[in-house]
């Protein structure tokens, strides 16, 4: 897993010593429930979930804000494939969470236009999803922001959240729309 760069963000491969910027957010209240999962109990927990970042399969990056040296977030290209119908196409799924002492200030869109970027011009991808739950509304202004389109929602039960039922909205970006999209700035700027 290399690493991906913006203005004012590192996303890189998670370290041990991640764990009290990691817990600082995760115990929120505010965070995990959004994501689907209970906020974290200790530091320990924390370590857990780093040490299980390390070894997965799954790409997970913590976001690191250069200007201050921390870890305010993570954001995963995960292999999802929500529409079934579409599975024999080249896709993943993206999920973030951002401490919210940083909320409203761009980072997460910021974050995920990156990872965008990399997901259809590294990966080759066909199409990148990104989904959220119907009560999560910053997170629905961030797939706006970020150019995805809304395509379908499903009831669903959250094993880690002690079977509640959600309903989970899904947006995707097809290569097709966001090369159009690159053609479109590239001639607004001749």
């Amino acid at each position: 897993m290399g690493e991906l760069q913006t203005e004012r963000l590192l996303l890189r491969a998670w370290k041990e010593s991640d764990v009290k910027d990691l817990y600082e957010y995760a115990k929120s209240e505010l965070v995990g429930p959004n994501a689907g999962w209970k906020p974290h109990k200790d530091e320990e927990e924390s370590k857990e979930i780093i040490q299980m970042f390390m070894e997965s399969n799954d790409v997970v990056y913590a976001i690191e804000l250069l200007s201050e040296n921390k870890v305010i977030g993570s954001i995963g290209l995960h292999d999802r494939k929500p529409d079934v119908s579409l599975s024999h196409y080249k896709q993943k799924e993206i999920g973030y969470v951002l401490n919210p002492a940083y909320w409203g200030k761009g980072y997460v869109p910021e974050a995920v236009h990156r990872v965008i970027q990399h997901g259809f011009e590294d990966l080759d991808l066909d199409i990148v999803w990104c989904g959220h739950f119907d009560f999560n509304h910053n997170s629905k202004r961030v797939n706006e922001k970020c150019g995805f389109n809304y395509r379908f929602s499903e009831k669903k039960k959250l094993d880690r959240l002690d079977g509640r039922e959600v309903t989970s909205l899904y947006y995707n970006i097809l290569k097709s729309e966001y090369e159009d999209r690159l053609n479109l700035k590239a001639s607004n700027t001749v």
